[in-house]
Parts: structure tokens; sequence; C-alpha cells
């Protein structure tokens, strides 16, 4: 399997650009089963979770071109099963929301049971529960679940805990079950905004959209569309923390900086100077770092999946902060990693972990776990002396589109070894 080879231990220069965010990306490509016509998507992100979506569209029958890199012409008329593949399916956790799409269109759906990033436990419950309270009749099988309704009927659900994901697919399935949907203690996400100005772009009647409560007026049909995909903020914080972390002078462009209010004040708080200059953000490098706890929490909070390279930072930062990981409980495992590189960081337990520092990190052999610990371990890499083997880099290939070509643009001495 492939590997990165790192030398760090010095600094990095100039402009990257932001892509497509990946969590956007994708939701739309599932709610586009929903439509009666075409879907044009831009500024779609070339990642390897996008690849696994659309090959699983064209096995449920779909018809999918790709006039460019970054962009898909999705034609759901043509779909004609309801079995999602059973070799392809797993490995996204996303692909749950077809569900979502195909109960709708054709009245079934056949989902393996979904995978994605081993992170700790990630259970379906609420996805079910939303399908059934819809109207979905749901049978467990040993490797599958099959969902199938006669007639699905609008909803009042309140959701007893934020999930990003679960919101989406039930404003995908509300979008087109007649009547009036109402969900409460939705997820905020501007991922979540953007799904909804997608579908109300095709015919949908979505309000509330950003808030804790969506309503939904069900319509029978929906026209198809176009929309251009959001930059990934995920991706914009990441390489926020990789500028700071590597004590670089590099300007990020193409984000939304209003969607960044808590990282940047955190950046802020650490000692990173930076400017914002419309979609540009200039981070310099900082003479001190002082060490500051950290918190996740869903939107507007700290975002989950930029704790990891920013926690790499934090091994730069004087005194001790601690990292406490509100959203899953597997997500700070990968600090034995970072240990493995010179880190003092105590895991306290599965969700907070004391980082002390400052302390110098060297380049050692490191497997990637998941998506965002994979980059944190980029990351980490090229602020560290010396070289650094990192395995597994499929992972970080699900979500970062040609990051060791992007990074060398920077002047970071990166390879992929196949």
């Amino acid at each position: 399997m492939a590997h990165f080879e790192i030398t760090g231990g010095r600094p990095l220069s100039g402009t990257i650009a932001v892509s497509g965010a990946k969590n956007a990306a994708l939701k739309f490509l599932a709610a586009s089963l929903l439509m009666d016509g075409p879907v044009t998507l831009t500024n779609v992100p070339r990642i390897e979770d996008v690849r696994r979506m659309v090959e699983i569209l064209k096995g449920l029958g779909a018809t999918v071109t790709e006039p460019d890199p970054h962009q898909y012409i999705i034609d759901p008329r043509s779909v004609s099963t309801d079995v999602l593949d059973e070799v392809l399916a797993p490995k996204i956790r996303v692909s749950t929301l077809l569900v979502a799409s195909l109960l709708v269109t054709r009245g079934a759906a056949t989902l393996p049971f979904p995978g994605g990033c081993a992170i700790g436990r990630r259970p379906i419950d609420l996805f079910l529960a939303g399908y059934k309270a819809f109207g979905a009749a749901v049978e467990e099988g040993e490797k599958e679940i099959r969902f199938s309704s006669k007639k699905l009927t609008p909803i009042h659900f309140v959701f007893p805990f934020v999930s990003h994901t679960v919101t989406e697919a039930l404003v995908i399935l509300g979008s087109r079950v007649p009547g009036e949907t109402v969900l409460e203690n939705c997820a905020m996400e501007p991922e979540v905004v953007a799904l909804a100005d997608f579908l109300n772009s095709c015919g949908a009647k979505i309000s509330g959209a950003g808030t804790p409560t969506i309503r939904i007026r069900g319509v029978e049909r929906l026209s198809g569309g176009s929309a251009e995909i959001m930059p990934d903020r995920i991706e914009a914080g990441s390489f926020l923390a990789l500028a700071a972390a590597t004590k670089s002078q590099m300007t990020i462009t193409g984000t939304k900086p209003e969607h960044l209010s808590v990282p940047l004040e955190y950046l802020q708080r650490l000692g990173v100077p930076f400017t914002v200059n419309g979609g540009d953000i200039a981070v310099k490098p900082w003479q001190k770092l002082q060490a500051q706890p950290l918190m996740t929490h869903e939107y507007p909070g700290f975002p989950t999946d930029i704790q990891p390279p920013f926690t790499v930072l934090l091994t730069q930062a004087t005194g001790s902060s601690m990292v406490h990981e509100t959203i899953f409980e597997g997500r700070l495992y990968f600090t034995e990693k970072l240990n493995k590189m010179g880190a003092e960081i105590i895991l306290c337990d599965p969700h907070r972990a004391l980082v002390q520092g400052p302390t110098p990190l060297r380049g050692t052999t490191l497997e990637s776990p998941d998506i965002r610990a994979g980059l944190a371990l980029v990351v980490a890499a090229l602020a560290a002396t010396g070289t650094s083997k990192i395995e597994n880099i499929y992972q970080i290939d699900r979500g970062y589109e040609a990051i060791e070509e992007r990074l060398r643009a920077l002047g970071a001495d990166i390879t992929r070894v196949a």
C-alpha cells in the first residue's frame, strides 16, 4: 500500500486554496436521487469518499458523467435497484443517507451495515428511529438492514442529541413527504444550511435550517438543478493548524471565515498572528504559544473534525492544555502516536487528554487511523525534525484532495511512495 515519506522541521510558505466541502458534496450526491431530472454539481472535491459515493450511485443505476475533474452530472431517472452495493456502501458511513432518497423514490432500500472512520461507537440507531417515525418498516439482518414503506407520513421529531448527518437524512426524506414535518434540536452546521438551500432551489419548501428547529412542507416532486459545493471549513481549519504548527507564513484562500469564528478565536488566544481579508486568511509565525483548554462542540462550537491537528499544535504551546472531545469517544486515541514522536500527552479517559508543552517532535513511522487523525499526523510530521513514514494513507485520501501535491507547492518535503 502507498505511504507518505515526510521530512519536516522547516517552515512552509505560500498560498493554499481550500477545496469543496466533503461533508456537503456527499450529502448533495445522496439527495440527487430525489430528483425528477439531472443534477449538476461543481467544485466537488476529488477525494476517495466522493469516488465511492459516485460508484454506489452508478451501482444503483444512476447515470453519472464527469465533464471536468470537479464537476458531476447525476441523472437519477435510470436508477433500477434499491439494493446498495455490499462492498462499497460499508466503506462510507454517509451511504446511510441514500436510504432516505430510496424510500421516497422506490419505497424500499437495502443497506449493508455502514462503516467509515474508527473513532468510537457511531451507532445508526437514530437514523433508524427517524426513518421509522416517517413510517418505514425496518428489518435488521446479520449483514444488512432492509427498509420498506407503503406510505410515508410527515412527523414531528425531536432529536435526543444533536446529529449532523441524521438531521440531513431527515431533511432529505421530509422534503418529499407531503404535509408538514417539524424537526427539533437539529444540527446547525453550514452544510445543513447548504443542503436545505440546494433542495429549495429544486422546489423543496424548507425553512429554519441553521437553527434548532427546521420546518419542511413536503412536496410531490423535485425538479433537479445545480449547485456549487461550498468551501470545506474542516480543511480550512486544518490548514490553519498546519501553518501555526510549522511556524509558517501561509495564506489560506477560498474560505468562509464566518464558518471558522471559534477556531480563529482559539488561534488568537494561543498567540498565533493572522489577518483576514475577505475569504483569505494569512497566518504568520508566532513568538510564543500559550496553552489553552480546547473543548469540541456542535456548530457553532469548535469542530471535532479539526481537533486532531489542533492537538498537534498544542504540543508546541507553553503549559498544560486539556483537550475535551465531547463528540467521539475514540477520537483522542491517536495521541499515543504523537507520544511516539516525543509529545507528552496523558489520555485521562476516552474524552479527555492533557497536553504538556512545548515538546519537540521527531520523525518516526506512523499509521493513519482515520481521515482527520491522518491529516493531523501529516501536520505533526511536517512540524517534526527528521523523516516520518505515514502508512494507510487511503484514510487521508478519503477526505483531502491531492494533499501531497498541494503541500509540496508550499515547500513541504513530502513524497507518496507506492
